[in-house]
């Protein structure tokens, strides 16, 4: 009977050493990696990721939250391909139909298992794993109260957070989204995150900021817009359109430079919409809408 390679946190055993990232590899000398795995062609890309990442907690005797969130991610897009491949129907080959059922089932199992092992965790990466995914609003609270301290440092999760502080404090949202652009490199910058500060500034009435980002998102992803419905938001006035769209032109290269941090324009929006006051997080009462 197969057992699952994840039964519970902390409890990884170690089966000797094998650094070849080959998942073929990694099969052959670590197998019971790899067995409730099925074994034809279909979804090789997030089963290659799976197998890698469970190699990758096996080896390491004390994983972070950060390595169980991507096992449960890596697992709920595996589950989520195979769950359809199962679905494709071989007349001659049925023992290929029936080898994905059997890794279809074992892959939810698994997923069920690692989330009821991770529920109630206060690592940051678990927390918002069920929040969004399984909406826990305690995990929720756990995630808040945690950038409430100054710990949370990841942007991935500071921008589902600002995209949470949209629907109930804009100012609180900009902070946020200002906090992910100045620690982002250049590589991995997410153009979107100017829509949110749009967005935010749309709640704040600041129209003028609601275009400068909106056209440095535009500049950024080349993206058609409609000019007219654009200049309205500025009552037609040329002037502040050229003005704003020469400001919107540096934003957007500051930030494809990955030097937001510290640069003029960060200090000008934090001192624009610095908070009131410093507010303690409020219990979690919305439904995620971040993936």
């Amino acid at each position: 009977m197969f057992t699952p390679i994840i039964c519970s946190i902390g409890s990884f055993a170690l089966f000797g050493c094998d650094n070849d990232r080959n998942t073929d590899a990694i099969c052959k000398n670590n197998p019971e990696i790899c067995e409730d795995l099925h074994r034809d062609s279909w979804c090789l890309y997030e089963k290659g990721n799976l197998i890698r990442q469970r190699y990758l907690l096996k080896t390491t005797p004390t994983p972070s939250g950060k390595m169980l969130y991507d096992q449960l991610r890596h697992l709920e897009v595996y589950s989520k391909c195979i769950e359809l491949a199962a679905g494709v129907q071989h007349k001659v080959n049925v023992h290929r139909t029936n080898d994905r059922l059997r890794a279809y089932g074992y892959s939810v199992q698994n997923l069920e298992e690692l989330q009821q092992a991770t529920k109630g965790s206060t690592d940051p990466y678990l927390a918002y794993y069920h929040w969004a995914r399984l909406n826990d609003s305690a995990a929720l609270n756990v995630l808040l109260e945690t950038e409430a301290r100054g710990e949370l440092q990841d942007p991935e999760l500071l921008s589902k957070l600002a995209i949470y502080y949209l629907k109930t404090d804009a100012r609180k949202a900009i902070w946020l989204y200002l906090d992910v652009l100045a620690k982002t490199d250049s590589e991995h910058i997410d153009p979107d995150w100017l829509l949110g500060l749009a967005n935010a500034a749309r709640s704040l009435n600041d129209l003028e900021s609601v275009y400068l980002f909106s056209r440095a998102n535009v500049l950024m992803t080349d993206q058609k817009v409609d000019e007219a419905q654009m200049q309205a938001l500025l009552s037609q006035n040329k002037a502040l359109v050229s003005s704003l769209d020469e400001e919107a032109k540096a934003l957007a290269r500051t930030i494809k430079s990955g030097d937001f941090g510290g640069s003029s324009f960060e200090k000008h929006f934090r001192a624009k919409w610095a908070p009131a006051a410093k507010t303690e997080p409020q219990p979690a009462d919305v439904t995620p809408d971040v993936q």
